[in-house]
């Protein structure tokens, strides 16, 4: 298995890299560790292609691409998620719902492709305006590694719907995934070359390139908030737009009418989702004083019914970290936990047959003292803090003292209580009774820290479109 830069409709390579199994340590497949030359050279085959082909002004061409796009991935599902697997280490059964999440998504775009709408109003007798739509140009997608399917695809349905052309940096951990999607593309014939083009790079100056270069008009980026400063910093330079979904750190508000036994396996399996490794993960819990010690109880047990193991297991919950590194860092957290803060359940490294894998087990820390790393920080890895609160507007103060405004829950057995309260916290999703859910027609985003712009949904569109004004009369000749 191979991972080649995709550049002006040619697969290429320039200095080899490789993709480890994070469940096994052992080798997946070797990518090619892109060049300065070969990131210039995508740029300047999306450019080309911008100018000078006919893909920007055939919204029905654009639409059959996107069509023939979903059903080669669909054809492709068991063969890509296996793959994903291997390189990411997620369960089977999560790699096969970020497919199918995919080809929704690519469905979703083609319908839309047919559906850029302006508006002409007439402001006075003989004079017109007429408000036109047009694709904003060579647009950069830069893809993290924990679901590079769906986060890949979510920026390019929408960037190709709207008739941009695309270059998109995959991420070095899962080059070999983000490449194979992208043989699926390179099949369709009607694709014009230099649309798309891809590079994976175990550095970061293809990237930079990418944020400097002013023929690239719209970064659009996922990942830590960290980096997404520096982008949109630099981004400054040029005027780029930016759409940037950043970190998160999702509170989860059960209040003291909920349903217990019925929420704790949900939020757990939020928690654990991808193993915790994704910005809308279920992160602090904010429990009402009158359930907190049967909340511990319930918590705790779940979290250590956890299976942890090989994704290609099907008994598998969760599976490693993306690295050894990752892991390190999420078991560096647990021992930097002071009084009067409490770990309720230690998360800890596999040994035996899993001792190879960057495995670790779930966690859940009872937090007391609000400026704990574990609060204020991203975590990113499967470890739930608990906090405790006497009435609603202590929960809404808690789960709004945070940087970051991605994602929320409220669980309660009163909807009309759970809406008021939703509507009150500071986040871009917020869910009521579940935790998790996101669909092509519904936008996401961030409040804060959590980045700007939407993915998802008609408003996606619009991160890739210009508007442009056009005004004549009637009454006057040239």
């Amino acid at each position: 298995m191979d991972g080649f830069s995709w550049i002006a409709g040619e697969w290429r390579a320039s200095k080899a890299a490789a993709s480890i199994n994070p469940a096994t340590g052992t080798i997946v497949g070797v990518f090619d560790d892109a060049d300065e030359a070969s990131v210039r050279a995508a740029i300047a085959a999306a450019s080309a292609a911008f100018y000078h082909c006919e893909w920007r002004s055939t919204p029905r061409l654009r639409a059959s691409v996107l069509l023939q796009f979903a059903e080669l991935l669909h054809g492709s599902r068991e063969q890509i998620a296996a793959l994903l697997t291997a390189e990411h280490g997620k369960p089977i059964g999560q790699s096969l719902v970020e497919v199918d999440l995919s080809v929704s998504e690519l469905r979703y775009y083609a319908g839309l492709a047919r559906n850029i709408f302006g508006r002409v109003i007439e402001l006075e007798s003989s004079l017109y305006s007429m408000i036109g739509k047009e694709p904003a140009g060579v647009t950069a997608i830069i893809v993290p590694w924990n679901a590079p399917i769906i986060l890949m695809i979510r920026s390019l349905a929408p960037a190709l719907a709207a008739g941009c052309t695309c270059v998109i940096k995959a991420a070095p951990q899962t080059a070999l995934t983000s490449a194979a999607v992208l043989h699926l593309l390179a099949k369709i014939t009607d694709l014009p070359t230099g649309v798309v083009n891809s590079f994976s790079e175990t550095g970061h100056e293809g990237a930079k390139i990418l944020v400097d270069a002013p023929e690239v008009r719209v970064i659009s980026y996922t990942g830590s908030t960290h980096v997404g400063k520096q982008i949109a910093i630099a981004a400054t330079n040029t005027m780029k737009r930016v759409n940037l979904e950043l970190g998160g750190s999702a509170p989860v508000i059960i209040l003291d009418d909920a349903d217990l036994p019925s929420a704790v396996p949900q939020i757990v399996r939020a928690a654990t989702f991808i193993t915790g490794q994704q910005c809308v993960a279920a992160s602090r819990l904010l429990v009402s004083h009158k359930q907190l010690e049967e909340a511990k109880a319930l918590f705790a047990k779940s979290l250590m019914d956890v299976v942890v193991g090989s994704g290609i297991d099907p008994a598998t919950q969760m599976g490693p970290m993306i690295d050894f590194v990752a892991r390190d860092r999420i078991l560096g957290l647990l021992n930097a936990v002071q009084k009067p803060d409490e770990i309720l359940v230690r998360g800890a490294a596999l040994g035996g047959a899993h001792a190879d894998g960057a495995f670790v087990t779930p966690s859940l820390v009872h937090v007391r003292d609000p400026q704990s790393p574990l609060i204020t920080e991203e975590i990113f890895g499967p470890i739930l803090t608990l906090q405790s609160f006497s009435t609603d507007d202590e929960a809404l103060e808690r789960a709004n003292a945070s940087r970051f405004g991605l994602a929320a829950s409220v669980w309660s057995a009163d909807l009309a209580r759970a809406q008021r309260l939703a509507r009150r916290i500071e986040a871009g999703t917020v869910w009521i009774n579940m935790h998790g859910a996101l669909h092509p027609e519904v936008e996401t985003g961030g409040y804060k820290e959590s980045g700007v712009g939407r993915l998802h949904g008609v408003d996606a569109m619009n991160e890739f479109l210009e508007s442009k004004h056009m005004a004549w009369t009637t009454k006057q000749r040239a």
